[in-house]
């Protein structure tokens, strides 16, 4: 979650013999609403994909401890899927986190007090955490981690990277076009009653003729964050060291991937 998965699936989704399911995130195997509809509904969202090579990109499946069950789920399901996992700089993305929560209406009030009621702001950056029990039932040849950092760096060859891990045969292209998906910079915080408000078609016309462009400005501006939340040097320190250690973890599991330190800006040069 917030390490790029909107942008690679849509890049992944417009290349000859590649399929990506819409919705984008499913959420089949973590969701037990979504597991409850059964694995025929599943397997209708790849009706589509004919001889293409398949895919979906559910951010939910490496969201523990919120969502215990994925991984039996899956492997029920799935012999041999190949597994791409992003990550980024985790404080960054625990801020992206917040922010995501914030405009959602889930979370509130300042950051600190979020950061000590909800665990997963936390949680869902352990990286090596959450893709360690991947590893060890589909085993390290199926899993590959990419950082979002390498892939704003070097958008062809990790798209080349990407398809070369999935089997495809073709040169892709990255789409320009497609480069930057689910931005949060311009997320307006949303409210009881905000899709009958905002995303109605008839309420969206009465607000342009009605509603002064001026004032409209005004109210969308008081709805938006103007400014990145910034995290106190306390709790910097701590989410460093925590992240520090599973660092440590994620080295073990994949001790050939130095690159992936670009998405670990605050390792020491010992760490």
């Amino acid at each position: 979650m917030k390490c790029g998965t909107s942008t690679l699936a849509a890049q992944l989704g417009a290349q000859p013999g590649l399929f990506m399911t819409d919705p984008k995130e499913p959420n089949f195997f973590s969701d037990d609403a979504i597991f409850a509809k059964g694995r025929d509904w599943y397997e209708r969202l790849f009706d589509q994909a004919g001889r293409d090579i398949k895919g979906e990109a559910s951010t939910h499946y490496t969201k523990l401890p919120t969502h215990p069950a994925t991984l039996g789920r899956m492997r029920a399901m799935l012999d041999a899927p190949r597994i791409i996992y992003l990550i980024r700089d985790p404080v960054a993305r625990a801020v992206s986190h917040y922010i995501h929560e914030w405009t959602m209406g889930v979370m509130s009030g300042e950051i600190e007090r979020a950061f000590a009621e909800h665990a997963e702001l936390i949680e869902y950056g352990r990286y090596a955490m959450q893709i360690a029990p991947y590893v060890k039932a589909y085993g390290k040849d199926n899993v590959l981690i990419l950082s979002l950092e390498t892939m704003k760096a070097a958008p062809q060859s990790t798209l080349e990277r990407v398809c070369e891990f999935l089997g495809h045969d073709g040169r892709p292209e990255w789409r320009e076009d497609h480069a930057r998906v689910n931005a949060s910079g311009e997320r307006v915080k949303r409210f009881p009653m905000h899709r009958l408000v905002f995303d109605n078609p008839v309420a969206a016309t009465l607000r342009r003729t009605l509603v002064p462009q001026s004032i409209r400005d005004r109210i969308k501006k008081s709805r938006q964050i103007q400014d990145r939340p910034e995290l106190t040097p306390a709790l910097t320190h701590k989410l460093r060291t925590i992240y520090t250690k599973d660092f440590a973890r994620l080295n073990e599991l994949f001790p050939e991937r130095e690159d992936l330190r670009a998405s670990y800006p605050f390792l020491t040069n010992a760490g």
